[in-house]
């Protein structure tokens, strides 16, 4: 039944994401797409040097972060298999959106056999404090270029919440009961596997607000941010035909295709037409801004599955040279 929803959830991401690229395709003229293609044979190959840099600088970054979560738990990985298990959830997300983050805690607990139950609480609190992170970039992007975006978020964004509020409200009662329901479990079932597992989540949750080194915690969440802001802005440089927009473009650039990788797998579809369409409003053709969105997906795309492909061999492979040494280490 698991593996049926798993499917489900997966064919209907996959779906949505093939659905938007069909319509994009099939809404543009002939001479629109030649010009895509044109603009993209254009693409400076050598940047992706630098993006994969950036990218893994990222994950690295993630990685550091998360060790300081488990602290508080008593978890204490190495660095090495921290990032991996890291790479490997990313790109495991390329595949079923949301599982990536249930795989690396599961191969962090395979390989440094610590409960993954309390690992995912820490998980929940990081996913939330990154999604605290981009509503405040959020803030910044729309405060800073209301002239040029202002007309899109009072149209379209604020007249679709303003006719969804019985919906928000809908759902915002369901996460209540959810919340309650879940107290209820645990206070009843305490001793049971789910009440058990339930613990682990609450403790890993809990576990932000334990930090002893905040201060560090906070600079690696600006590094992470930093690095996918950098990719942006190489992104740009990347084009002729958008190397000339600026920092703030390259900020409410990474709002929107932040969004459109959450949206379908690995933001497929998604993220070159949330581009597209915010370039437009930057004097941009859409053929350029397709140009730009495709260009910026798939080296994104490649560079995940590339360092993804490499975690799934090194990992097992440092990992059994670990406990040889450590083997060694322990007869002498």
């Amino acid at each position: 039944m698991k593996a049926l929803k798993i499917i489900l959830q997966y064919l209907v991401f996959l779906g949505l994401g093939i659905g938007i690229i069909y319509y994009m395709f099939h809404n543009m003229k002939p001479e629109d797409k030649a010009a895509m293609f044109q603009s993209m044979k254009q693409t400076r190959i050598w940047i992706i040097i630098p993006v994969l840099i950036s990218g893994f600088l990222s994950h690295w970054f993630r990685a550091l972060r998360w060790k300081l979560m488990l602290r508080p738990l008593n978890i204490f990985p190495t660095t090495t298999n921290t990032t991996l298990a890291i790479l490997i959830g990313y790109l495991v997300n390329l595949l079923v959106p949301r599982m990536g983050e249930v795989a690396k805690c599961t191969v962090l607990a395979k390989y440094e056999h610590v409960p993954a139950d309390k690992m995912v609480g820490t998980v929940v609190a990081e996913r939330a404090f990154d999604v605290l992170v981009l509503g405040i970039i959020t803030l910044a992007a729309f405060a800073l270029q209301s002239d040029v975006i202002g007309d899109f978020v009072n149209n379209k964004i604020l007249s679709a919440f303003a006719a969804k509020t019985t919906l928000i409200a809908i759902v915002i009662s369901g996460m209540i009961f959810m919340i309650l329901l879940l107290v209820y479990v645990y206070r009843k079932y305490k001793h049971s596997k789910i009440g058990r597992f339930l613990k682990g989540m609450m403790d890993g949750v809990g576990s932000i607000w334990h930090l002893r080194n905040r201060w560090q915690f906070i600079l690696y969440t600006i590094l992470i941010w930093g690095m996918y802001y950098l990719q942006v802005m190489m992104g740009f440089w990347s084009l002729p035909a958008t190397e000339h927009l600026g920092w703030l473009c390259a900020l409410v650039v990474l709002v929107f295709g932040s969004v459109g990788m959450i949206a379908t797998p690995g933001g497929l579809g998604a993220y070159p037409a949330l581009v597209a369409m915010i370039l437009g409003f930057y004097g941009l053709s859409n053929a350029d801004g397709q140009a730009l969105g495709w260009v910026a997906w798939s080296a994104q795309a490649i560079i995940l599955l590339a360092l993804g492909i490499v975690a799934l061999v090194v990992l097992p492979i440092f990992n059994r040279k670990k406990h040889h040494a450590q083997a060694r280490v322990d007869t002498e």
